[in-house]
């Protein structure tokens, strides 16, 4: 990438993105190779201008490697005091003249030109409006008009990427971290938009730039696409399904003297219905995205996979070495299969990526995951994938809750343990059964058994690099498996 900006702005980017949240080289060793200027927004001028600068990073470490991170700026002539938390630098700009800039995503001034420049696409043939001089394109569906006389809110607790609320009408997720091609939160959520989907917010718009984009409205060229930022439905009223779930493992073990069946805070009706719910966005994905039966091969693929993932796992985290043999026996079973089928899914799915609304169960944030390469996550998987990490997001909620009674009633923790088992078991059961709608057959068995496996493998190595303390949690779910 060619720098396209003063010198100073390297210097000034590194020093920002070390104090981010969403930069995700923390720890590494980095260095500014590169900040681009694309575009300009619609409606910049008279002292304030909203920019978009892709940052360049690239590391120093053995692993290496460059990264592409979003950087909308708002740059002002005059100093904006109550734009001090957002500043990032002073210099002199080749268009502008000396500028003080901040970042946009904290300016309501900066986030208005954007909510007025989706709202303008709306008017332009097929919802699409264009920079023909930079690239930068606004996509509006249709069914939707926008407010356009509330203001913006930046929430603080979004990590990879960054999300700013239109008053109580709108949602803006800017993705930091860009990959070039299609982004499988927008194009999963554009499918199930215009399918009628209840289980998701509807999409409103989005924005993307393309690189080497055609130079007038005759060009045939195709450039590169990277997508920015996409716009939809703000769910303000709306719980978070992980919430809401540890409230109800926490109201069992206040009961002392009830199962979870008696207990108020019972989870199972709302399990059922989210299992419900994961189904009906399957099929609507399986309607729209291709999909396929594959051979014995295939199957054989997906088990040396998970074996490799293993393999790595156990030489960092040595304490599954006494159950690796049930779990190698739990693949070969998979590597038996005559085949298995594919298609689209959510990738990432567990209890934090839904919300529970007054009109239903909606599943969020269709990324996939995000370690993956964007190609990776793009392709058909098994929809037993997706079941997998829920009934493991079902297992963990109890024991969080567990956990945080430990310390202080120890005498109590057997008790505690079974609570946590009764309570795991019969929202896994009730959700599975609800998607399954009835009982699984003895091959999907076999490949759920296998996803979930390799997801504890996963959490294993999750937990002893960023949470050691909870590694127990994971490796007394291999455990259990064996126990089953």
């Amino acid at each position: 990438m060619t720098a396209q900006t003063p010198e100073l702005q390297p210097d000034v980017f590194v020093r920002y993105l070390e104090r981010t949240r969403w930069f995700g080289g923390k720890g590494r060793p980095f260095t500014v190779t590169g900040v681009r200027r694309i575009g300009e927004l619609p409606g910049s001028g008279d002292g304030l201008w909203v920019v978009i600068d892709l940052v360049e990073v690239t590391y120093g470490d053995g692993p290496g490697g460059t990264e592409i991170y979003q950087v909308p700026l708002a740059l002002y002539t005059d100093p904006e005091t109550r734009l001090d938390h957002a500043f990032l630098g002073w210099w002199e700009e080749p268009e502008f003249g000396w500028v003080h800039a901040y970042d946009a995503l904290h300016d309501r001034e900066a986030m208005g030109l954007w909510l007025r420049a989706f709202a303008g696409a709306a008017d332009e043939a097929g919802g699409n409006r264009t920079d023909l001089s930079s690239g930068l394109a606004f996509h509006r569906l249709e069914g939707h008009d926008l407010d356009l006389d509330t203001h913006s809110t930046l929430f603080s607790g979004e990590q990879s990427n960054s999300s700013v609320a239109f008053g109580e009408d709108a949602l803006m997720k800017v993705f930091r971290k860009i990959t070039p091609g299609v982004n499988p939160d927008i194009q999963v959520h554009d499918v199930l938009t215009r399918a009628g989907s209840d289980h998701i917010a509807a999409l409103y718009g989005w924005l993307d730039w393309v690189d080497g984009a055609p130079s007038s409205d005759t060009d045939d060229g195709r450039g590169t696409t990277m997508q920015l930022a996409m716009l939809q439905q703000f769910l303000r009223t709306a719980s978070d399904g992980w919430d809401l779930a540890v409230s109800s493992a926490r109201n069992l073990f206040a009961e002392a003297d009830l199962h979870a069946h008696e207990a108020g805070g019972d989870f199972a009706g709302e399990a059922a219905r989210l299992g419900e719910a994961l189904r009906e966005v399957h099929v609507v994905l399986a309607e729209h995205f291709p999909t396929e039966r594959r051979g014995a091969d295939a199957a054989v693929e997906l088990a040396d996979a998970m074996t490799t993932r293993l393999d790595d796992a156990l030489a960092v985290v040595p304490e599954l070495a006494p159950h690796a043999e049930e779990l190698r026996a739990t693949y070969d079973r998979v590597r038996a299969l005559p085949g298995l089928d594919v298609q689209r899914v959510h990738g990432d799915l567990h209890l934090g990526q839904t919300l529970r609304t007054s009109l239903g169960w909606k599943i969020v944030d269709f990324e996939g995951e995000p370690a993956k390469p964007l190609a990776d996550r793009l392709l058909p998987d098994s929809p037993w994938r997706d079941v997998a990490g829920m009934l493991r997001s079902f297992d963990y909620a109890p024991r969080v809750v567990e956990r945080s009674f430990a310390q202080d009633d120890a005498e109590g923790a057997p008790q505690r343990a079974y609570r946590a088992d009764e309570w795991a078991h019969r929202n896994s059961n009730y959700f599975l059964t609800a998607y399954a709608g009835g009982q699984i057959s003895a091959e999907d068995r076999v490949l759920l058994d296998a996803y979930v496996a390799d997801k504890v493998v996963y959490e294993t190595v999750y937990e002893t690099r960023n949470r050691p303390a909870w590694v127990d949690i994971p490796l007394a779910a291999v455990a259990r498996m064996e126990q089953a």
